[in-house]
Formats: C-alpha cells, sequence, structure tokens
C-alpha cells in the first residue's frame, strides 16, 4: 500500500491548492461567514475546474476519479481557508446516494447540473432528538396511488434553503419489519409543494452553508422519487456515511494543516525577550505534537480513501478516519489559538474560525460516542 501521489494526483493538489491561493479572499470570506452568504461565484469556477464531482463518472460531467482525488481537493482547499473550503466542498452534499444507489435517470437528472454548479443537493436524515439513530424515524413515506405521501420533520439539515434537491431518508415498512428492511430513501425537489423550512440560525462554524429544519407536510413523491429498491434505505444511508466521513476527515486534515501554517508562521515572527517563540521549548513541543497529530490523521484518511476506491468497504475505518482527523484537527486549532496568545481570539488572525469550523466537522455525521460505537462493533467482531 503506496501513498505516494501520482503525477496526475500532485497536479490536481496544485491546481487546488492554487485556485484557493486566488480566489479565497480573506476579507471576502470573513464577511461571508459572519453574514451567512454562499460563495456562489467562487464555486462556479471551482466546478469549471471540474473540483465539484470530480469522483462523478464523465457522463455527468464529473471527471471519472475516486474518493481518494476528492479528497486531496478537500484538504487544499481546507487547508487555505476552512469556511470557503466546506462550502465548495458540500455543495453536493448527499448527491453521492444518487450516483451509488439512484436510478439512470436520477443520475441524469441530477448529477450533471451537480457537477456543473447549478444545483444544490443535501441529505435530509437526522430527526428531532434522535441523533443518528436510524432504527426508527417519525418521518413516514406511505404508499398512495401512483406514489408515496410523505409526513414528518427533518432537522439540522446542511445547505437547507440554498439546496434544489434533498435526498430524504423515511420510514415506508411496518414497525414489525426489521430496520433494515423498513426505510427508503427518496430525491424530492426543493420546489415540491407540501415541503416547507425552519432557519436554523447561526451556528458555531460553517456558517457559509445554511441549514434549516425540513417539515414535510402531505408532500407527494412519485415512483420516479424513489432511490433504489424499497426497505433498503438504512442499507444505502449507512453506505454514505462510510464515504462522506473519509471526505469529512480529509476537510479536517486540511483545517488542521491550515491552523498549523498560521502558527508556525506566527512563532518564527513572534518575539520574546529577544528571541522568536518558535525557539522556546514550550512552543516547539506544541508545534512538534501538532504536526504529528496532522500526519497520523492524514496516513489514515488516505488509507481509508484508498481503501474504499479499491472497493474495501470497511465502515469502521472510515469511522477511525473521522474521529481521529476531527480530534487532531480540533486540539491543532485549539494550539494555533494558544500559540497566538490573545491575538489567537481575533477574527483577523482567522485561527478562530479554523476552530469553529473543525469544531463543526467533529460534531457532523457522527460525534465521538457514535464513531466509538461504529468502531468497536467491528473490532469485536473480528475478535470472536
Amino acid at each position: 500500500m503506496d501513498f505516494t501521489l501520482t503525477r496526475p494526483q500532485k497536479e490536481i493538489q496544485k491546481a487546488a491548492r492554487e485556485f484557493a491561493k486566488g480566489e479565497f479572499d480573506k476579507e471576502t470570506g470573513l464577511d461571508y461567514e459572519k453574514n451567512g452568504i454562499y460563495p456562489k461565484e467562487i464555486l462556479k469556477k471551482a466546478c469549471e475546474l471540474g473540483f465539484v464531482g470530480i469522483h462523478f463518472p464523465e457522463q455527468y460531467l464529473g471527471s471519472g476519479l475516486g474518493l481518494f482525488e476528492n479528497c486531496l481537493v478537500a484538504e487544499e482547499l481546507c487547508s487555505k481557508d476552512s469556511s470557503f473550503g466546506l462550502a465548495l466542498t458540500l455543495s453536493g452534499y448527499g448527491s453521492e446516494c444518487i450516483l451509488r444507489f439512484g436510478t439512470e435517470a436520477q443520475k441524469k437528472r441530477y448529477l450533471p447540473e451537480i457537477a456543473d454548479g447549478e444545483l444544490f443537493s443535501a441529505a435530509a436524515f437526522l430527526e428531532p432528538g434522535q441523533g443518528f439513530d436510524f432504527r426508527k424515524l417519525k418521518t413516514k413515506a406511505l404508499k398512495t396511488n401512483g406514489g408515496w405521501t410523505i409526513n414528518g420533520e427533518k432537522t439540522l439539515v446542511a445547505n437547507a434553503g440554498l439546496a434544489d434537491v434533498y435526498v430524504v431518508l423515511c420510514q415506508t415498512g411496518d414497525d414489525s419489519l426489521p430496520p433494515e428492511k423498513r426505510h427508503s430513501m427518496f430525491v424530492v425537489d426543493a420546489a415540491t409543494k407540501g415541503l416547507s423550512f425552519r432557519e436554523a440560525g447561526r451556528r458555531l462554524g460553517c456558517n457559509m452553508l445554511p441549514a434549516a429544519d425540513l417539515v414535510f407536510e402531505n408532500l407527494r413523491a412519485g415512483e420516479e422519487n424513489l432511490i433504489g429498491e424499497e426497505g433498503k434505505g438504512l442499507e444505502y444511508a449507512l453506505a454514505y456515511f462510510r464515504e462522506l466521513r473519509v471526505l469529512l476527515a480529509a476537510q479536517a486534515v486540511g483545517i488542521g494543516e491550515g491552523a498549523f501554517k498560521k502558527a508556525l508562521g506566527y512563532a518564527r515572527e513572534r518575539e520574546q525577550f529577544g528571541k522568536k517563540i518558535a525557539s522556546f521549548g514550550a512552543i516547539s513541543h506544541k508545534l512538534a505534537d501538532m504536526a504529528t497529530k496532522i500526519e497520523s490523521a492524514r496516513t489514515l484518511v488516505y488509507r481509508a480513501a484508498w481503501s474504499f476506491d479499491n472497493g474495501i468497504l470497511d465502515s469502521g475505518l472510515a469511522s477511525m478516519a473521522k474521529m481521529v482527523a476531527t480530534r487532531a484537527a480540533v486540539d491543532v486549532c485549539y494550539e494555533a489559538i494558544q500559540i497566538h496568545g490573545g491575538y489567537g481570539f481575533m477574527t483577523e488572525y482567522e485561527v478562530e474560525h479554523f476552530y469553529r469550523d473543525a469544531k463543526f466537522l467533529d460534531l457532523f455525521c457522527g460525534s465521538l460516542p457514535s464513531l466509538k460505537d461504529e468502531i468497536a462493533a467491528g473490532v469485536i467482531g473480528r475478535t470472536r
């Protein structure tokens, strides 16, 4: 298993780095993050260069590459600016459910426009008070003549209000059925009658992306809205999380790297008692720990992405990557603030919003306990 990047991968990495350097303006980013503005003009440029949907097949305007390359792009963009990076790399949130499990008609309808930046997508899985336990859902889709009627609520849906299309997990089977046969997945256009939104308000981090609760009131969906097979929604959702968590881990590695670079640059310039503070053991040891955490997380992320692309579908490994990378990002960003001292709390020095975005990733799509549950299930199963 060799993670030495190929020449094309190095070129993708370099292109993403140069794009971010040229397009991510600091003052614009601070304004957009403060006021909850999505950078649509920058997304369009990213799409023109093939950074969005890079893992989509070419017939859907992608580049036909893998999760590994998608992670390389996410890492570079988030390293330059965490808020811009998250906004761009989550514009197609949930679209992999259509890519991996959707019908050919669904793929042709949605994926090209997502890759082109014309459509935004979102995954609506979470429900109030539920966490990531999807065994029993309150959002129900009941079969009616020629389709389905959906009622219920989804909460804290990233991209909600901005998205043009939603991937929605619903209970379609009776409670007597086992969870793996009880749920189905649907694709729902935002303009569909019966769908409304409640804004979630400003969050700690990731504020260029909106978030809202979705309310379904007798929403009518046709058979063409069903993703894959009826009763396989939970299977599809868990498979999607396996892929998504690796991408989120790559974003976290980028955020940690970005905060580390800012802390290193500051430590090399800042003087105390006639010396650069980087020469002090207390600071240099912090930097050593930060670099080690980032490199350890990157290695695990690359392994998880490589495994996915090679058909090794390991949910435990994906959860390990997210757990290690997001914790590393939070720890590194915290230390970056400490190294900056009082300046670390100031918006101008940027590390504070890296920290906030790192914490968002730490909680998004699986908090620490839920990730440990996933990892433990695999470990215990292997040792029996």
